[in-house]
């Protein structure tokens, strides 16, 4: 067995498959296919049962996930650990972000640390929930992850690194005959009646808005949402007002729509989290750069 097999094997996970994993390879099928046989003969088991064009994992191979990733950032830490005596000159960060955390704060975050270490890659990648976050820095694939949480940040499995708070606001059209002209915050007992777009459940705006309903204030949900890049187009196009944090206000304001503060104020906890050991120099750097006066969790 060997580091390139295992990537391989990674990709084809991570890829969905073997074709799409030969091509983000670069690779032919019938290449990648005889280095995944020979793993599985290292083995002495399969790792995917071949179902036509799908592959789908075996038991063996959801078991060998973890380790692999592990085995593989290893290498890369060390790699990565040799690119530091010449100032991370060169190297990869993989980032995990939240959708409205990705807007801000990630993007000062990564142009800090990219002004002071522009050979080093960020690769940033999606992750919907709290939840996805945890799992994907806490199996490697990602060294460090943002997100935000409406309670206390997670610290049993992960280190977590308190960046600060974003609070939620109305994000409304610009339309000056539309839902309160001329005002600067609104009431969350005004949002009673109103059209909203919501995102998914699992996240701390959607538990916002679940939150509201229960508390007896009752609105209508014109459209639900997992791609949040489609809140805001939604929003200039009259389909219904949103809730979204604080990170959209700049975004918004430019697109030409009006952004309310909702009071009483109500916040979630953003955090920057980490594993709690072997941290390539890439990752510590970028944590370094984030949080000069962090308050770990």
């Amino acid at each position: 067995m060997d580091i390139r097999q295992l990537e391989y094997f990674l990709a084809i996970v991570d890829q969905g498959g073997f074709n799409r994993a030969a091509s983000a390879l670069y690779l032919s099928q019938p290449a990648l296919s005889q280095t995944v046989q020979a793993l599985e003969r290292d083995l002495g088991s399969p790792l995917f049962h071949r179902i036509g064009r799908r592959a789908v994992l075996t038991e063996a191979g959801k078991a060998l996930i973890e380790p692999a990733r592990a085995a593989v950032r290893s290498l890369e830490t060390a790699r990565a650990g040799v690119a530091a005596v010449h100032e991370l000159r060169e190297g990869r960060l993989d980032v995990a972000a939240m959708p409205s955390q990705a807007v801000e704060p990630l993007t000062s975050m990564v142009s800090a640390f990219s002004s002071r270490w522009p050979g080093v890659a960020v690769v940033i990648k999606a992750a919907f929930t709290p939840q996805d976050v945890i799992d994907m820095v806490r199996t490697g694939a990602v060294e460090l992850g943002l997100l935000a949480a409406s309670g206390p940040l997670p610290h049993k499995e992960v280190a977590s690194h308190l960046v600060g708070e974003q609070r939620f606001v109305l994000v409304v059209p610009p339309d000056p005959d539309g839902p309160f002209p001329g005002r600067r915050s609104v009431d969350c007992q005004e949002l009673g009646g109103q059209r909203l777009i919501v995102g998914q459940r699992g996240t701390g705006m959607r538990a916002y808005m679940d939150e509201l309903l229960e508390s007896g204030i009752s609105f209508a949900i014109a459209a639900e949402t997992e791609h949040r890049v489609a809140i805001l187009p939604l929003v200039l196009a009259g389909v219904g007002l949103a809730v979204v944090t604080e990170s959209w206000r700049a975004m918004a304001e430019r697109s030409g729509a009006r952004v309310l503060d909702i009071e009483p104020k109500n916040t979630l906890t953003i955090g920057l989290i980490s594993r709690r050991t072997g941290l390539s120099p890439a990752a510590e750097a970028f944590l370094s750069t984030a949080l000069p006066a962090e308050t770990n969790q």
